[in-house]
């Protein structure tokens, strides 16, 4: 697997990717609704302007979430082997969950879960 491989790879990857794009590009009519160029709100027209900044904490809030959900998944192959393993596997989920602990203090010292 030499560097011809990886030029073919990306070579395949940037015709069907475009190849798509274009492809779906002659298949479209297209539409001059106005309708279609709104902000779409649940069916609600559109008040004000639709570029509103929301606070950077709901997105901190999100990403914890998600970082602490995703390692939750790294749990249930390690509940399905514990018992082969034995107590090396016990000691490898104390320290996982202690470094876990670790960065949710960390969140919480830095003020990252507190909803606005």
């Amino acid at each position: 697997m030499g560097s011809g491989s990886l030029i073919a790879l990306i070579f395949a990857a940037v015709v069907f990717s475009a190849g798509g794009l274009a492809f779906a590009k002659f298949l479209n009519k297209g539409s001059t609704n106005p309708q279609k160029g709104e902000t779409y709100e649940c069916g609600i027209r559109t008040e004000g302007s639709p570029w509103n900044q929301f606070n950077v904490g709901y997105y901190l809030f999100a990403l914890i979430f998600l970082i602490f959900d995703v390692e939750l998944v790294f749990m249930y192959p390690w509940a399905v082997v514990a018992k082969k393993v034995g107590m090396m596997a016990l000691f490898e989920i104390i320290v996982f969950i202690f470094i876990l602990f670790m960065g949710f203090l960390y969140a919480h010292k830095k003020g990252a879960l507190k909803w606005m």
